[in-house]
C-alpha cells in the first residue's frame, strides 16, 4: 500500500499490481489518503496487521521517526518511503536514494567530477537526494526551500556538500542539474513552474521528482530551451521496484511495470 495525503494522482498501485500479478503474487497494492493526525493510528494497524507498502508526500520523515529499525541508506537520509514488518516492529528504508543516482547519472551520462547541483526543496524528497549524491566527486549543493529553517537543517546534516540558499535563482545560478523535490508541479500552469528555464546555464539539466500525464510544465519548458531535462517517472518506477524485492525478495518485470503506467498515462520511452 501506499500512505501519503494526497494521493489520488499516484501511479502506483497500476504498475505494482501489475507487477504482482505477472509474478503470480496473490496481493494487492493500493493507495490510502491519511491525513497527519491518523497516521499514527494508521501505522499501529499495519504493524498489527504485518502490512509494508510505500510512503510519500508528506510522512516520509514522521514514520522514519516511528521505525523500530531503519536500515544504514533510510537512516543517514532520515526519511523512509519503503516500509514492511519484522518482529521488532516497523523497518523503514528509502529506495528513493539509488533510484534518484539511477535517474540522475542517467540523465547526466555518468556522474559529472565537481557536480553542482540546485535542490528546491527540504523535505524527505530533497533528503533522499542528499543522500544519494554524498559521494559523488567533488559535488556541492545548494539547497532553497519556502522554508529556510527546514533548508539549514537538511543542510546541517551534511555540511561538506550543501549549503542554503537564499533563493530559487540563487541556487540554480552555474548549476550543473536542478532538481525539484517539492510538490510544486502537480497543476499544470504557469506558476506551477519552479524556476524559470531561461536563468539556467546552458546545459544544465533539469530533473523534476514530479510526474504527472503529459510531464509537468517546468520539464517541457526546460526541453524547450535545449536543457536535458525529464519528469519524476523514472525515479518512481526505480524506487518502486527496489521497494518491491526489499518486500517479496523477488525482481519485478520494470517493463511489465512502464507498460503498465503507459497505459494511463500516455505514451513514453521504452526503458
Amino acid at each position: 500500500m501506499l500512505l501519503g495525503h494526497p494521493v489520488a494522482h499516484s501511479l502506483s498501485p497500476a504498475f505494482q499490481n501489475a507487477a504482482l500479478a505477472f509474478a503470480g503474487v496473490p496481493l494487492r497494492y493500493t493507495a490510502i489518503d491519511v491525513a497527519a493526525t491518523e497516521l499514527p493510528a494508521t501505522l499501529e494497524t499495519l504493524i498489527a496487521q504485518r502490512g509494508a507498502g510505500n510512503v510519500t508526500i508528506p510522512h516520509k520523515e514522521r514514520v522514519a521517526g516511528a521505525c523500530a529499525r531503519l536500515t544504514p541508506v533510510a537512516r543517514r537520509a532520515g526519511a523512509v518511503n519503503t516500509f514492511w514488518v519484522e518482529d521488532e516492529g516497523l523497518v523503514g528504508d528509502n529506495t528513493d536514494v539509488a533510484a534518484f543516482h539511477e535517474v540522475a547519472t542517467g540523465l547526466l551520462r555518468g556522474i559529472p567530477e565537481g557536480a553542482r547541483l540546485a535542490l528546491l526543496g527540504a523535505g524527505g524528497a530533497a533528503a533522499a537526494v542528499l543522500t544519494a549524491v554524498e559521494r559523488w566527486p567533488g559535488v556541492r549543493v545548494r539547497v532553497w526551500s519556502r522554508s529556510q529553517e527546514r533548508a539549514a537543517q537538511l543542510c546541517a546534516r551534511m555540511p561538506a556538500i550543501a549549503t542554503v540558499a537564499e533563493t530559487a535563482t540563487a541556487a540554480a545560478r552555474d548549476a550543473t542539474l536542478v532538481v525539484n523535490a517539492t510538490p510544486l508541479g502537480l497543476a499544470d500552469a504557469a506558476d506551477s513552474v519552479p524556476i524559470d528555464p531561461t536563468a539556467l546555464v546552458p546545459g544544465a539539466a533539469v530533473l523534476d521528482l514530479v510526474y504527472r500525464t503529459g510531464e509537468t510544465a517546468w520539464v517541457r519548458a526546460a526541453r524547450a530551451c535545449g536543457h536535458p531535462a525529464a519528469d519524476g517517472l523514472g525515479m518512481l518506477i526505480a524506487q518502486g521496484a527496489l521497494a518491491f524485492e526489499r518486500w517479496l525478495g523477488i525482481v519485478p518485470d520494470r517493463r511489465v511495470m512502464w507498460d503498465a503506467v503507459r497505459e494511463l498515462a500516455g505514451a513514453r520511452p521504452a526503458h
